[in-house]
């Protein structure tokens, strides 16, 4: 049984004293996995030990680490993670959770690290890398190249190649150091034969045993060299193909075949392939080792070499030896950042990062130069969007009161709610109040569970302004969910006698005409819309507070085309997607973000099955038992992007098969896109109102509709939606008293799609679900459209730099606390002002 870890203990009692320096790490590793599990026992309560308290003992025992034959960027990491521990008390329980995690991703690769690394002491292998061989002299044309040189500058680049280049984007010289490689060849595994696996990338010294060569039977123009090379571990078959007409000549073939003499040591670099006749790599580099201190000539054999995506007529080769010519001017690049920042945190000067993101050393330096590259990237964009908050603040907007008596307009919606507010919700509201009452125009992001009660938060706020004099906007993706906040406001707004309208494109022109004067004379006190409420001709007398419902779905310039509408109106937006910390950080660094992470009293939890089609049967019993009951039932369709008529097709189908086959004695109703408004209204009010029992619909009702009587929703083909998704969808059942399933129905045999949809089996925090989906499937994705506003970088991953990011983070706030306007950094200001545009900032501040 392995010991636990014991709180009562303080760092200095656990001090690993293991007989090797393996030993030492894995010693240090398991206590401080035992740490984290009884604090993740505990519930992240930062508990007390005997003399110090958790999240003391783990920041002092991470600065700890035996870091004998550590890479460095882990180390770095450590540090990080040792800082964070320092703030670990103040932290909010969901941050807590996300630093261990962070932190036990962190162990795991240095288990990894320690498991797989391999000896190569006894390989003897010398290889001379770009640095010694005078890289870093100037060419003889290096007082005519520079950054800014063109392409065609450079020489053997003629104007065939030069247009080529200029097809991918590629002019300067300049463009072609900041064109990263999309990938690398690592060949710097030394192994021996027995330590190969089938998969992966190896370099092998050995000794040539056999060597044989034969024209193909299949082809004339195709001749195949046989090597069979060995060492003191085992043996391998190596095979070259030397295709084209030249290769058809036997004279061709036995002059190749004398390259490699039996007896001769080759290394040899490649893909290990494995089948019935044992181990082999085809198609490999190799090179004859003339003697055991001589230096490889090959620029790839043992090395990792960068791998570009390019296009026709340019090959691989060619596009690397270009760039291979050109790197001795990244001593030319400057840096922005300053060189404290860069000491402290342990990065690489940028011309040193540019020189070894294309020619790395060795996976640590290409390590250090990529998170390098990608710290920059992330320090501009948040600096852009602190830089963005802080002007933001400088204008003027609605100063709006509250009234806390019985007579104010929130105070008497309040009290004719049938519910009370939860705890989460009067934090928010609370958080609102705080921003609105002052001068400055509110920002602020409101994230929360389909269900959690963010519309009476966007009510409250609503009424604070009208009852200060302003009008309020209330903005909705698709006319459905505008239709349905429209409603919700009519149950309640009448009885505070206040004029609320609906302007959406399928208005009719003599209605629209008399909501737009209602609303230039100050008549209407709240509209709701959807993209029609930016249009030219919508004038507000007074607009107080914009709300922006699943705001993701709009683009910048359209909401900033709203917010022109009035005086820097405050801005609350709201989304049930729950995004993760680090989209947060990148489309939302200029908010301040409200969390409503409570879900009203009385909710049952919904049971989340996996169906395959061999429990099709289960389903429909299920579902015909849930309607015996008085309940209703979701069937949901993916939407198919490749074809609308397809799409609709399917849904048709299977509309026709549930109506008339499996479940011809109930009320089944289609609804799908391409319904006009007015049919798609019908279908929704039958479904409410307990017309239709089965509503079968692709992902038109993922926001919008509200149906508590619904206790089943079956999703078809629910490996074609994302997590995040998923669960929305989810949050469409179980609003009700009553036990609700949601069955997720597959066909795809893949693990890892299996492996996906159990996350939703077993997890109904959001964003949890979120931070998965992230990884599985990347930000453009998880926000469910290409238009999210995400910036585009070069090589940053919101998916796997999110200790980086929040790094930059911090470090942004750090510069512009001593440097507010980045005066002192030019560089820096000359950067953000170029990437304002870039990074989708645009120029106004909402």
């Amino acid at each position: 049984m392995v010991e636990r870890y014991n709180p009562n203990i303080s760092s200095n009692d656990l001090t690993a004293t293991p007989d090797s320096k393996s030993g030492e790490l894995l010693a240090w590793i398991r206590s401080l996995q035992q740490a984290l599990t009884v604090e993740v026992d505990h519930g992240f309560t930062d508990i007390q030990g005997r003399k110090n308290k958790f999240s003391s003992f783990v920041s002092d025992y991470l600065l700890k680490c035996p870091s004998l034959d550590i890479p460095e960027y882990e180390l770095c990491k450590l540090k990080e993670l040792a800082f964070e521990f320092k703030i670990y008390s103040s932290m909010s329980t969901d941050r807590r959770r996300r630093i261990i995690v962070q932190t036990r991703q962190s162990l795991h690769d240095l288990h990894k690290y320690k498991e797989g690394a391999e000896t190569t002491k006894l390989l003897n292998l010398k290889i001379k890398k770009s640095q010694d061989l005078n890289f870093n002299k100037k060419s003889s044309s290096s007082d005519i190249l520079s950054l800014e040189s063109q392409i065609s500058a450079i020489k053997g680049v003629g104007p065939k190649q030069a247009e080529k280049l200029s097809g991918i984007g590629l002019f300067f010289i300049r463009d072609l150091i900041n064109y990263f490689p999309r990938d690398y060849v690592d060949y710097t595994s030394l192994k021996t034969i027995d330590k190969t696996q089938s998969g992966q990338n190896v370099t092998i010294v050995a000794k040539i045993r056999r060597c044989s060569s034969f024209k193909s039977p299949k082809n004339p123009n195709l001749s195949i060299l046989e090597l069979f090379i060995k060492d003191k571990t085992g043996g391998m078959k190596i095979t070259r193909f030397f295709a084209g007409r030249r290769s058809s000549s036997i004279a061709y073939v036995k002059s190749q075949q004398s390259l490699y003499p039996v007896g001769a040591t080759i290394a040899v670099s490649g893909l290990v392939k494995e089948s019935r006749y044992g181990k082999s790599i085809n198609d490999p580099l190799i090179e004859i080792i003339d003697t055991p201190n001589s230096y490889l000539k090959s620029r790839t054999i043992g090395q990792i070499f960068p791998v570009y995506s390019l296009t026709d007529g340019i090959t691989a080769d060619k596009f690397r030896d270009l760039i291979q010519s050109i790197l001795y001017l990244t001593s030319d690049i400057k840096d922005s950042i300053p060189i404290d920042i860069l000491n402290r945190l342990d990065l690489p000067s940028k011309k040193d990062a540019f020189f070894q993101i294309h020619n790395p050393q060795n996976s640590k330096t290409l390590a250090k130069a990529r998170r390098r590259i990608v710290f920059e990237e992330f320090l501009l964009l948040q600096l852009s969007l602190l830089l963005r908050r802080e002007l933001h603040k400088k204008c003027n907007s609605p100063q709006l009161s509250i009234e806390q008596n019985s007579n104010g307009l929130v105070e008497k919606f309040l009290s004719i709610l049938p519910f009370s507010l939860t705890s989460a919700q009067k934090r928010v509201l609370k958080e609102i109040e705080l921003d609105i009452v002052k001068s400055e125009p509110m920002s602020r992001l409101l994230q929360g569970d389909v269900g959690s009660g963010k519309t009476v938060i966007a009510i409250s706020a609503l009424l604070t302004a009208v009852q200060s004099g302003w009008q309020g906007a209330f903005m909705a993706p698709t006319e459905v969910l505008a239709r349905q906040h429209y409603q919700t406001l009519n149950k309640w707004i009448p009885q505070l006698e206040l004029n609320v309208d609906l302007l959406t494109g399928s208005t009719p022109k003599s209605r629209r005409k008399q909501i737009l004067a209602d609303l230039s004379n100050g008549a209407t006190k709240i509209l709701v819309g959807t993209h029609a409420l930016f249009e030219d001709p919508v004038v507000f007398e007074r607009l107080g507070l914009v709300v922006v419902d699943e705001q993701h779905r709009f683009g910048v310039k359209q909401r900033n085309k709203l917010l022109n509408k009035g005086l820097q109106p405050h801005l609350l937006t709201m989304t049930a997607t729950p995004i993760p910390r680090t989209l947060a950080l990148t489309l939302h660094g200029d908010l301040d973000v409200s969390q409503l992470d409570e879900l009203p009293p009385g909710r049952t939890p919904i049971s989340t099955q996996l169906i395959s089609p061999k429990d099709k049967q289960y389903a429909y019993d299920l579902i015909r038992g849930e309607i015996n009951k008085g309940h209703q039932i979701y069937v949901v369709l993916p939407l198919i992007e490749e074809s609308e008529k397809l799409e609709l097709s399917a849904a048709v189908d299977v509309y026709h098969q549930l109506s008339t086959e499996i479940f011809s004695e109930f009320t089944v109703e289609l609804l799908h896109g391409k319904m006009k408004s007015h049919e798609k209204q019908e279908v929704i009010k039958n479904f409410l109102n307990k017309k239709s029992d089965i509503l079968v619909s692709t992902t038109v009702i993922e926001v919008g509709v509200d149906v508590p009587n619904a206790s089943v929703m079956l999703i078809e083909n629910s490996d074609r939606f994302g997590l995040a998704q998923l669960h929305q969808l989810r949050g469409r059942v179980g609003r009700g008293a009553s036990k609700s399933y949601c069955l997720l129905s597959h066909q795809n045999k893949n693990k890892l799609s299996r492996q996906r949809l159990e996350v939703l089996v077993n997890s109904n925090d959001g964003f949890e679900i979120s931070e998965i989906d992230l990884r599985f499937r990347g930000p453009g994705q998880v926000l469910g459209t290409k238009q999210s506003g995400l910036p585009d970088f070069a090589l940053a991953s919101l998916a796997e730099d999110t200790d980086v990011l929040e790094l930059a983070r911090n470090e942004a706030r750090n510069l512009l606390d001593s440097d507010p306007q980045l005066k002192n950094n030019s560089m820096l200001r000359m950067l953000i002002k170029a990437k304002w545009d870039k990074l989708k900032i645009g120029n106004k501040l909402n």
